[in-house]
């Protein structure tokens, strides 16, 4: 402990020596600002984003990238004989050895190791007087621009230490401008007739305070409102000015002027009335090319009154490809319009570009012109990926992929893979293989007319899929066929909605002799049972005497002295035995599904936002009352096999939080539920698990729940789950990034087949939460994030309730996640 506390001391003594390793004697380290707006300190973001110098980036209270940083040295040599001159003995002691040109290569690599910690780090900040002024001029037109331009502000430089100082920001706002009477002068008439149909809309309102983003808004909504009513010229840098009366006074006057368009006539400029345009011609050229853009059309037709060319041949049918037009012949031209039809050509995912140019036929006409350049028509994709984990010692798989574009002449994209693997594990080697097909199409394709209640301009699209996967010698070797029709569109810009109309899956399993050898855990604890019952355990041959240890199974739960004599070791068996149907079963998953998201991320650059996603799905509620059929266990079958039967309701929230230029708090609460009806059991693969890479982080992936009980099988499943996380992300070094993490959940059962430790027992089970916490890194390459978490585990419910707490909080009990991206 002594040694330890010496490094620490140790650590922080050369810590606080390296910050000025490269600041002169006559410079500050600028290690702090301070703003202080009216004589309270303020941390705004918005704020602080004007310092044009702020202090290096730290990581708990260090300034680790400058560290790195100074382990470089800004001054070295950057070329081979330079190092050489400065390291001589090194140089010459290899080239004696070796050679020259070996000395060269080492300088090289000593060079660029240097450069390296140089760029992977940060320079010092130093406080330059020009960038203090610079700063003080962007405060100020800030405060104007919020209508305070009586605002006074200064700047105060401090020296805090060796070769250290701060800088402090005072600034008195003093009382805004008001806005008083706003007037306009509209020069052409249209545009005034056009602006009065709106003028209650205006962001400019007599008595309030005055704000330059107001001023900003209203120009962009003149312009989005003119160029939107046939007024295709119009320009708000050329035409949109505002008069202030004067920014001394308390209240101000507003005038708006809208100029007239400028025009040349004969060398010289005269002033115009603007008027609406029309578009009396649409041109679409669909295999467009630069170097085949002067060359003749071999293909043509007219569809709607619009004009579709190919310099080849028409490969895409007009009366498909029109619906992706929203602009239409003989129509008034509208700004929102033609950005609706580039967008909407885009999503077809047809075409590399896509370009719309006008030409002005006279002073009311336009001619437009849609240029489109396709992708290729064919993509062979081959992948192989080799890998290990704990279940596969040794794992190579491949997938081969066709993606067949404009499959039918009306944009649809066509997909088919093939993916085997061959592996070796613990039970052996084995083999796992499947395929996979869909057609997506970009429109609705459905019967009696309902694709209308979803209007085109929410890209409505459709998708046909089906798939088999056949495993050997994984688990109890499932045969997977799956088959869909899915509907999604976007309501608008945050609003999506997917209705998967069908959903279906049957699951097979091939090889149910495997279970009791899988899992183990059930296995011992039937075998206890069994020598209660009558002294005798099970066979010790799980495979080939499986049907004998389900016979034997049968017997005891049928055994009533069993029960009156061990009735815990009897509701065990009876919950065992649940599990194995359920495990073991065939089963038919018609499933119904309706999903709403909202997500409100203006960009990939927002990183304040939240994200909401609600999915409620029905299974074997028309199947069911179609069949008469049942099981031994009064499910619904259809051809002998179980119809699942279950309403199921995931939701989920996240929530974004930037707390400072390099540092985010992230957010995700999940809840989902399944109820079963007409006895019907719950598929494994519907069912909900704890713990993960992406989930809580502390445990592996099945490794909790459900409730209380203990960990002590090899899959735990449940029907309800909650599951909350909070992660602080901050960047650490460059690319490297770092994150501490808080999980928290758990899965229960709100049937009545499991343990009654395992049961859902309303809001007193919130004591049953398992809570997770740690730290990670994280190195983003900007495709992808690699993510390594290391949790420990806080809170374990299944321990007695003096020991939940911290009881296996170590490094020896900790769990180590390797993941791709963020966890949410």
């Amino acid at each position: 402990m002594k040694k330890l506390s010496t490094y620490c001391i140790l650590f922080l003594v050369l810590s606080s020596c390296n910050t000025i390793k490269y600041v002169k004697k006559n410079e500050l380290l600028l290690t702090k600002n301070t703003v202080i707006v009216d004589s309270v300190k303020t941390s705004d973001l918005e704020i602080n984003e004007l310092l044009l110098q702020r202090p290096n980036a730290k990581t708990f209270g260090l300034p680790l990238s400058l560290h790195f940083y100074n382990i470089g040295n800004p001054e070295g040599p950057q070329t081979p004989s330079a190092w050489g001159k400065k390291h001589p003995r090194t140089y010459n002691f290899f080239k004696g050895l070796f050679s020259e040109k070996q000395s060269i290569s080492v300088a090289k690599s000593a060079i660029s190791f240097n450069n390296w910690f140089l760029k992977s780090g940060q320079a010092p900040v130093i406080i330059q007087d020009k960038k203090t002024r610079a700063t003080l001029l962007n405060l100020k037109t800030y405060f104007q621009n919020e209508g305070y331009f009586k605002a006074k502000l200064r700047a105060e430089k401090d020296s805090i230490g060796t070769r250290r100082g701060k800088i402090t920001y005072y600034i008195q706002k003093g009382a805004p401008l008001m806005l008083d009477t706003i007037t306009r002068e509209i020069k052409s008439p249209v545009l005034d007739s056009i602006y009065k149909t709106t003028k209650l809309a205006s962001f400019l309102k007599a008595n309030d305070q005055y704000k330059d983003q107001n001023f900003i808004d209203e120009a962009n909504r003149l312009t989005k409102l003119f160029r939107n009513n046939g007024i295709y010229h119009f320009d708000k840098n050329n035409s949109i000015d505002f008069y202030i009366a004067d920014t001394a006074a308390a209240k101000t006057n507003v005038e708006l002027v809208i100029s007239d368009r400028i025009v040349e006539q004969n060398g010289d400029y005269v002033a115009q009335p603007y008027k609406v345009q029309t578009i009396k011609d649409i041109h679409v050229v669909t295999d467009y090319s630069y170097s085949m853009k002067d060359e003749g059309f071999k293909d043509s037709t007219n569809y709607q009154g619009i004009h579709f060319w190919a310099h080849k041949k028409l490969k895409y049918n007009p009366k498909y490809l029109a619906q992706s037009l929203f602009m239409k012949p003989n129509s008034i031209y509208s700004d929102t319009l033609r950005k609706l039809t580039r967008t909407h050509l885009r999503g077809l995912k047809n075409f590399k570009s896509t370009s719309i140019r006008f030409r002005e036929l006279n002073d009311h006409e336009l001619e437009a012109t849609i240029l489109l350049s396709p992708i290729e028509k064919y993509t062979l994709g081959f992948d192989t990926e080799l890998s290990r984990s704990n279940i596969r010692n040794f794992d190579i798989s491949g997938k081969f992929s066709l993606i067949n574009r404009n499959t039918f002449k009306g944009a649809e994209i066509f997909k088919f893979s093939v993916l085997g693997s061959y592996f070796n594990s613990n039970n052996g080697p084995g083999w796992e293989l499947g395929g996979d097909i869909s057609l997506e199409i970009p429109r609705f394709m459905a019967p009696f007319g309902l694709h209308k209640f979803v209007p085109k301009r929410m890209f409505p699209r459709t998708k046909f899929y089906g798939g088999i996967n056949i495993q050997k010698n994984i688990g109890l070797d499932k045969q997977n066929i799956s088959v869909g029709i899915d509907y999604k569109w976007q309501f608008d810009k945050r609003k999506t909605i997917q209705l998967e109309l069908l959903n279906a899956q049957y699951i097979r399993n091939l090889n149910t002799e495997n279970y009791f050898l899988i899992y183990r855990s059930e296995y011992d604890k039937l075998n206890a049972a069994a020598i209660k019952q009558s002294g005798n355990g099970l066979p010790a041959n799980q495979i080939s005497e499986f049907n004998n240890i389900k016979n034997r199974i049968e017997a005891m739960l049928d055994d009533g002295a069993f029960g009156a004599a061990y009735p815990q070791a009897y509701l065990q068996t009876f919950n065992s035995f649940n599990r194995f149907q359920i495990i073991t079963s065939d089963f038919l998953i018609p499933e119904i599904a309706y999903s709403f998201t909202f997500n409100n991320q203006q960009g990939i650059k927002d990183q304040s936002f939240s994200f909401f996603k609600i999915r409620v799905a029905n299974s074997g509620n028309v199947m069911g009352l179609l069949s008469n059929q049942v099981d031994d266990f009064k499910q619904p079958t259809v051809f002998k096999i179980p119809v699942a039967q279950y309403f199921k309701t995931d939701i989920e929230y996240k929530k974004y939080w930037r707390l400072s230029e390099n540092s985010l708090l992230a957010h995700r609460t999940f809840l989902g539920a399944i109820f079963t009806y007409n006895n019907s059991g719950i598929p494994f693969n519907r069912s909900y698990f704890a713990g993960g890479s992406n989930d809580i982080r502390a445990w592996r992936t099945y490794d909790l729940g459900p409730g209380t009980r203990p960990p002590v099988l090899e899959y735990n499943i449940g029907s309800l789950k909650f599951l909350t996380s909070f992660e602080y992300r901050f960047d650490v070094l460059g690319a490297l990034k770092g994150a501490l993490f808080v999980d928290a959940g758990n899965i229960w059962d709100l049937g009545k087949i499991q343990e009654e430790d395992a049961r859902f027992k309303g809001f007193s089970s919130v004591k049953d939460l398992a809570v997770g916490g740690g730290f990670g890194m994280r190195y983003d390459f900007k495709f992808l994030v690699a993510r390594l978490d290391l949790g420990f585990k806080m809170h374990e419910p299944y321990l007695p309730s003096n020991q939940r707490w911290f009881s296996n909080f170590g490094f020896s009990k900790s769990v180590l996640n390797i993941g791709i991206n963020y966890p949410f």
